[in-house]
């Protein structure tokens, strides 16, 4: 098995940035001296992949603009625009038509490092003879992610933003993901949830009740959710912090 494809999603609206994101995508705010999406590109190609598509809303040109083809970035970059906002399940979805074959997915408005997180992800997935591999780390705040229950090093149960109570564990997915094809039916059996949105947590709960390879892989290292002002400075200092040592 070899994975050599991978998937971006960058087509939310960003509001929690405001007003930065009114001007520019929130994958194009920069971390250090790259755009937050560029640093994920970079983490994909480091891992193998050539091919990369990233999944953009009606009028987001700027993401185009800045990656280009991505030659400069040593893979081929694939645009396909998902009409409406409809989650990140159905984000997915829309680039079925150009994904053959296990891909790997990361959100485009996260910051990692060391950039080498998605390169062990997907070595575990290979080892594993896996239909999917979460990307997870020890969580404070359960309500900010979607939280894994586990049994045998495999995942039993997912469960959205759970209050402290209904967490079944402190694993929480980061946006980092491997999956087989099997993952598009399952979207297209998943029912809309919370604003009429397909959460990808929900169409992996359909994998693991169909009784596919379901597993994780802790992420070692740094994993920052740009979605606030707060987190965009907390990332780059980070990253400068990284460049001084």
């Amino acid at each position: 098995m070899k994975v050599n494809k991978g998937l971006i999603p960058a087509a939310g609206s960003g509001s929690r940035l405001g007003p930065f994101t009114k001007a520019i995508p929130k994958e194009l705010l920069p971390v250090g001296d790259k755009a937050t999406i560029e640093h994920v590109v970079e983490a994909m190609s480091l891992a193998g992949i050539e091919e990369v598509v990233i999944v953009i809303s009606p009028h987001k040109h700027g993401l185009s603009d800045y990656l280009g083809s991505g030659k400069r970035l040593g893979v081929r970059l694939t645009y396909v625009v998902q009409d409406e906002r409809r989650g990140l399940a159905d984000a997915v979805l829309a680039g079925e038509h150009v994904l053959k074959g296990p891909f790997a997915v990361v959100l485009g408005d996260n910051f990692f490092t060391p950039n080498t997180f998605l390169s062990d992800l997907i070595s575990y997935h290979i080892e594993c003879n896996a239909d999917a591999t979460l990307g997870v780390v020890e969580v404070d705040d359960v309500s900010r992610y979607g939280i894994i229950d586990v049994e045998g090093g495999r995942v039993v149960d997912m469960i959205e933003k759970p209050t402290q109570s209904q967490a079944p564990s402190k694993l929480g997915s980061i946006g980092a993901y491997v999956f087989q094809e099997c993952i598009f039916d399952a979207i297209r059996k998943t029912q809309p949830g919370h604003m009429g949105e397909y959460q990808l947590t929900d169409s992996i709960k359909i994998l693991i009740g169909e009784k596919k390879r379901v597993i994780y892989r802790k992420v070692n290292g740094i994993h920052i959710d740009v979605g606030t002002p707060q987190d965009l400075m907390r990332a780059n200092a980070c990253y400068m912090n990284l460049i001084d040592d």
